[in-house]
């Protein structure tokens, strides 16, 4: 019996696989769950556009995020910090200052695709990576300096 799974299923498949299973398993424990629907000719046409939409859907994402890696590529961020005599900041730099610094030079980042390759902690150079989708990623440099 073959099966298109709606949702990921542990030892099975992913979303959207058609999957070939025991007709017990499936009549009694996939369907009714909602894991997933029986495979039929119809089923296997809406199946096909619905993963030839979401490619379509994905690609402009790709695009619109290499459009702003591509501006992203000269931009240099200055972040202000409170810090001691010996340079240590008083606290740390976080994901949320630096989409802030972003906001100011005119790019809307969400703070949760901002990663560090090293916590900024003193004053100096850092490199934050911004995770725009999961084929595009840019290091933006930014510095930290004393109030």
């Amino acid at each position: 019996m073959d099966i298109i799974l709606k949702q990921d299923v542990k030892n099975l498949g992913d979303k959207d696989d058609v999957v070939s299973v025991k007709a017990g398993y499936g009549r009694n424990f996939l369907i009714p769950k909602g894991y997933g629907i029986l495979a039929t000719e119809s089923a296997r046409k809406v199946l096909a556009e619905n993963l030839k939409q979401a490619q379509f859907k994905q690609e402009k994402i790709r695009k619109d995020a290499d459009a702003v890696a591509a501006k992203l590529e000269g931009v240099k961020l200055t972040i202000g910090a409170k810090a001691g005599e010996t340079g240590k900041i008083f606290g740390a730099i976080n994901t949320i200052q630096v989409a802030d610094a972003l906001k100011k030079e005119g790019f809307e980042v969400d703070r949760r695709r901002i990663t560090f390759d090293q916590e900024p902690k003193f004053v100096g150079d850092y490199t934050a990576i911004l995770n725009l989708h999961k084929e595009v990623k840019v290091q933006v440099p930014f510095s930290v300096v004393a109030e």
